[in-house]
C-alpha cells in the first residue's frame, strides 16, 4: 500500500485530533485545482451529498482559494463536530505541458475505501457522496480488469499493460490507461503470517453494519489462514483489553470463539489500543514472516494519553521493525475517513472500507493474498511522456500520492507496498502534439522502482530494483469503440469519479454517457453492472 511523501507528521497529528491543516505540494510544478474553487460552498461542517436532509453532516478539509500555476494550494483547518463524517479534499491534478515537465511520478496505491464509501451513500443513504470523499484512484483500483500477471520467468514482480483511445468525452483528447499487475502466488509460496486484530468496541461501533460486520470480516479472514499462522486479538474502548494471546491457527475454533465474543460499549482510546496491539505483535515477530496489525474501526476516536507525535513515531518505528498496520473501516454518520486512511499510510498497510458482507467476502476472501503476502515495498511509478508526441497531460487521481520527480531514485523516500495479486490502474487524459498522426512507440514509457519484500519467499533487500516498460504503438486504438472492453470500463469508472468529485475538467461530461459506456462494457459481471446502476442513481440525484 502506498505512502505519499507529501503527508507530514503535522498533517496526520491534526487528523488524529479530528481536525486537519495540510499543505498540498505537487511534483509536476503546478498547483492542484480545488473542486471547491469551482463550486463554492461553505467551509467546515456541511450536509453530505447535497441531496438528502437525513444524511450525516460532513466535515472536510479543503483547499482554500485557487492558486497560481506554480504555487501549491493551501489548506484551511476545519474541525469536525461530534457526529459528523470527516473527509479531506486533495484537489484535482491540472494539465501539464510536457515541454515543461515530461515526468509524472507517484507512489503506488492499492486502497479501495473511497469507492465503497460512495456506494454506501448512493445505495443506502440515497444521496450523492461528499465530493471530498471521492478519490479517483480508489475507484479505479476497486475493479479487476483482467491484467495478465508477469510470467514465472520474469525478473520483476510486475507487468504493465497499456491501452489508449480517443476520449468519448472531450474532442481532441485521448485517454491512456496504465495497468500494473503484481505476481500471484500459490498457498505453498506464502510466508507465515502473524496477525493482531485490533478491534474498536466503543459505543459508536454498535450495530449490524459495524461490530457485527467487523466480526464477520474477521471470521472470513481467519478461515483463509493456514498452519504456521497466528492470530492475537485486543480491543479498545474506554480502556484496552487482550481478548486472545497469540494463538496458532491450528486452534482455529478458539480464535473464532474469541472473535464472536466481541461486544461494544464505552468511550474510545485508540492510542492505547495501538500500543497494546504492537506489544502483542512483537511477541510473534519473526524475520522473513508477515507481521501485521489490522485495525477495525469507524475512526471516531480520541487517541488516549499519548501525544499525536508519539503515536505516529511509534507506528513508524514498528513499521521499520517489520510490523505493518492496515485499517478496515465500518459504519456511517460519524465515520472518520481521513484518520483511517492516514493510519494505514503511516503503517505501510492497506485501507479498505466494508459496507456489506459481500464486500467483506471480496476483501477477506477473494483478494486476501494481497493483504497477507507483500511482494514489493516502496513501489514508485514514473511515467515519461514524449513532448514530440504528447502536448500536455493530466493524471486522474493520485493527488495525495505525489512524489517529486527527483525523488524517484531516492530510496530514502517512502512509497507504497504491493501485495500478491494486487493490480493498480492509472488513467491519463492527454492531448497529442499532432491529433492526425498515429502516436509512435516512444509516446509513453513507464518505469517502476521497488525494494523486494522482506519475507520467507524473497528474503528481502533494501537495494531497490528498477524496470522499464514502453507503450507499444498497437496499444492506441483508432476509435473508442475499438478499444478493449476492460479499457472502456476503466474509462467509465474514472469518469464517474471525476464527475462525483466535481472535477473542473469534467464539467461537460454526462452521467448518461458514463452509464452507457459502463453498461456496454459490463460483460455481464455483477460488480460492473453495479457500477452502471450507481451511475444511474447519481444521475437521478443530480437532477
Amino acid at each position: 500500500m502506498l505512502r505519499s511523501s507529501s503527508l507530514s507528521l503535522s498533517l496526520v497529528s491534526s487528523i488524529l485530533a479530528l481536525g486537519a491543516a495540510a499543505g498540498c505540494g505537487g511534483s509536476y510544478g503546478a498547483s492542484r485545482f480545488s473542486a471547491e474553487s469551482y463550486a463554492p460552498r461553505a467551509k467546515g461542517p456541511m450536509p453530505s451529498g447535497q441531496a438528502a436532509p437525513a444524511a450525516p453532516a460532513v466535515s472536510v478539509v479543503s483547499p482554500a482559494q485557487p492558486a497560481s500555476a506554480t504555487t501549491p494550494i493551501a489548506k484551511e483547518e476545519a474541525k469536525p463536530e461530534q457526529g459528523t463524517e470527516h473527509y479531506q479534499d486533495y484537489g484535482v491534478n491540472p494539465f501539464v505541458d510536457t515541454k515543461q515537465d515530461r515526468l509524472s511520478t507517484f507512489s503506488i496505491d492499492v486502497d479501495t475505501a473511497s469507492y465503497s464509501i460512495a456506494r454506501r451513500y448512493l445505495s443506502k443513504n440515497g444521496s450523492l457522496p461528499p465530493f471530498q470523499s471521492v478519490r479517483a484512484e480508489e475507484f479505479l483500483n476497486s475493479f479487476d480488469y483482467g491484467y495478465a500477471p508477469p510470467s514465472a520467468q520474469s525478473r520483476t514482480p510486475f507487468d504493465v499493460h497499456f491501452a489508449a483511445a480517443p476520449s468519448p468525452f472531450t474532442k481532441g483528447h485521448h485517454l491512456v490507461r496504465v495497468g500494473v499487475q503484481a505476481k500471484r502466488i500459490t498457498p505453498a509460496e506464502r510466508a507465515p503470517v502473524h496477525l493482531v486484530y485490533l478491534v474498536d468496541v466503543s459505543g459508536s461501533m454498535g450495530g449490524a453494519d459495524r461490530i457485527e460486520l467487523a466480526k464477520k470480516s474477521l471470521e472470513l479472514l481467519t478461515d483463509t489462514l493456514k498452519p504456521g499462522d497466528t492470530v492475537a486479538i485486543c480491543t479498545y474502548a474506554g480502556d484496552t483489553k487482550v481478548v486472545l494471546q497469540p494463538t496458532g491457527v491450528e486452534d482455529k475454533q478458539r480464535i473464532l470463539s474469541a472473535v464472536r465474543s466481541l461486544s461494544t460499549g464505552g468511550g474510545t482510546s485508540m492510542g492505547s489500543g495501538i500500543q497494546l496491539a504492537y506489544d502483542l505483535a512483537s511477541k510473534t515477530l519473526q524475520k522473513g514472516h508477515v507481521n501485521r496489525v489490522v485495525v477495525l474501526s469507524d475512526g471516531d476516536a480520541n487517541i488516549g494519553r499519548s501525544s499525536h507525535e508519539e503515536i505516529l513515531k511509534s507506528i513508524e518505528q514498528y513499521k521499520n521493525r517489520g510490523i505493518t498496520l492496515s485499517t478496515v473501516g465500518f459504519g456511517s454518520g460519524n465515520y472518520k475517513d481521513v484518520m483511517m486512511e492516514q493510519l494505514a499510510d503511516k503503517g505501510d498497510g492497506n485501507y479498505t472500507y466494508i459496507d456489506s458482507e459481500r464486500e467483506a467476502k471480496k476483501v477477506f476472501g477473494e483478494q486476501v493474498d494481497g493483504l497477507l503476502q507483500v511482494i514489493a515495498r516502496d513501489v514508485k511509478i514514473q511515467v515519461e511522456l514524449d513532448p514530440n508526441v504528447i502536448r500536455r497531460y493530466r493524471l486522474l487521481g493520485y493527488e495525495n500520492r505525489d512524489i517529486a520527480d527527483k525523488d524517484f531514485r531516492n530510496d530514502k523516500v517512502d512509497a507504497g507496498e504491493v501485495g500478491a495479486g494486487h493490480s493498480v490502474t492509472a488513467l491519463y487524459d492527454v492531448e497529442l502534439a499532432d491529433p492526425n498522426a498515429l502516436p509512435s512507440a516512444s509516446a509513453i514509457t513507464v518505469r517502476m522502482r521497488h525494494k523486494p519484500a522482506k519475507n520467507a519467499l524473497h528474503g528481502g533487500s533494501d537495494q531497490a530494483l528498477e524496470s522499464t516498460f514502453a507503450m507499444p504503438q498497437a496499444a492506441f486504438a483508432a476509435s473508442f469503440e475499438e478499444a478493449p472492453e476492460s479499457y472502456r470500463f476503466a474509462v467509465a469508472v474514472g469518469a464517474f469519479a471525476e464527475v462525483l468529485r466535481k472535477s473542473p475538467h469534467a464539467r461537460e461530461w454526462k452521467l448518461a454517457d458514463i452509464e452507457r459506456i459502463a453498461g456496454a462494457a459490463s460483460a455481464q459481471r455483477p460488480e460492473r453492472q453495479e457500477l452502471a446502476s450507481l451511475v444511474r442513481a447519481a444521475a437521478r440525484l443530480s437532477r
